[in-house]
């Protein structure tokens, strides 16, 4: 499947130091690579892609864009955001590289988008690092298996709920 643009989701945690986490993996000359430059070089006001990084000068590989889904609340989320929330992406995907979700191969031939949501409220680093950590893994996991499954989705088709709304009966 290295030539498949792979398309992941995940939401680990709950209230307000939970991951959301959309994935979007694929081969640097396809229409991933053409998503990642184009997103790195038009930010937009509150919304600036940067790569991440595991520390400073050693960006993660496959290299991977951060992108922010919200923009900072104030200096506390930005923080939240550019630290480690970037930090727990950082990790999640060299653990799906060191678990081979991601093949050494694909490492320097292939790139990740990583949309992320970091809630205002968030007050908790470690909780907000080891949330995005799991949830970005665990997003490049179900795009590499073409998760949820067909029967799945139509199974919960009349029952849709997430953290923010339940739909009465």
């Amino acid at each position: 499947m290295q030539g498949t643009l792979q398309i992941g989701e995940s939401f680990i945690g709950d209230g307000v130091n939970a991951a959301h986490v959309n994935t979007v993996f694929g081969h640097r000359d396809g229409p991933a690579g053409v998503a990642w430059a184009s997103a790195l070089a038009t930010p937009s006001q509150g919304h600036v892609p940067f790569v991440a990084v595991l520390r400073p000068s050693l960006p993660v590989k496959p290299l991977t864009l951060f992108v922010t889904k919200s923009a900072p609340a104030g200096d506390e989320h930005g923080l939240l955001i550019w630290g480690p929330a970037q930090a727990g992406i950082a990790a999640g995907v060299a653990d799906a590289l060191a678990d081979g979700v991601i093949t050494v191969e694909q490492a320097d031939s292939h790139v990740v988008i990583a949309a992320v949501w970091v809630n205002p409220g968030a007050d908790d680093a470690q909780t907000v690092y080891a949330n995005n950590r799991k949830s970005v893994r665990t997003a490049l996991e179900n795009g590499s298996r073409l998760l949820p499954n067909t029967d799945e989705v139509i199974a919960a088709r009349n029952t849709p709920t997430n953290p923010f709304f339940t739909p009465q009966a």
